[in-house]
């Protein structure tokens, strides 16, 4: 997948109190190999521009392209084919097994594929000071610890894109930049695009474009 376009797309909720963005309303391209931070204050909208995206939610009007391919147009089996192969998602709200412990709920995700191996797995637990924390049950850990598992999970697939929603708002600044490192290295490698959001501190990275929400 080379480009997602978002051709007029307002969330259903909005109705006509449509209010001034660059995303929202807007024909935008998205394309591969460049990176987007979307600057949004609370509740206008990040989340469900990323669930719209990933096909988990409906309630917009407009369209989102994936190339030539009308995303509102796929089944299931093409949408599971595009989340194993083209889109990873980091969502706010993580969507994590609590009861499995961190290190299975990355290789749960990395099974889909084999995208990454178990000593690739263990060293960015490593890189994110999660070593210790590996065989840890995920809901006995902090918020900002939940946080780096869901992102070294986001990383475990092929993908040509990447949406990290709000994907530092609970890390402290040194494991943030070890993320942005992270993040700028795998981007390079695959010539992926990254669009992630915020509504203060983000990732650290050297964005082509910052949109406003």
């Amino acid at each position: 997948m080379d480009c997602i376009c978002l051709e007029n797309i307002v969330p259903d909720v909005f109705g006509a109190q449509l209010h001034a963005s660059e995303v929202w309303g807007c024909r935008l391209n998205l394309a591969k190999g460049k990176k987007y931070l979307i600057e949004a204050a609370s509740g206008t909208g990040k989340s469900s521009l990323c669930s719209f995206v990933y096909g988990m939610r409906k309630d917009y009007s407009g369209r989102i392209m994936f190339d030539s391919v009308c995303a509102g147009e796929l089944d299931e089996r093409q949408w599971r084919k595009v989340r194993l192969s083209s889109i990873s998602i980091m969502f706010q709200d993580l969507r994590q097994f609590r009861e499995l412990t961190a290190f299975e709920n990355v290789v749960l995700k990395n099974s889909l594929t084999g995208y990454k191996t178990e000593g690739e797995i263990k060293e960015m637990f490593f890189r994110l000071g999660l070593e210790e924390k590996i065989d840890s049950p995920l809901g006995l850990m902090s918020l900002g610890q939940q946080q780096r598992v869901a992102f070294i999970r986001s990383l475990c697939q092929p993908f040509d894109f990447i949406f990290l929603d709000e994907p530092v708002s609970h890390i402290d600044d040194e494991n943030a930049s070890v993320m942005s490192s992270m993040l700028a290295d795998e981007l390079e490698r695959r010539g992926a695009c990254v669009v992630t959001t915020s509504i203060g501190r983000h990732l650290v990275l050297d964005y082509d474009k910052t949109l406003s929400l």
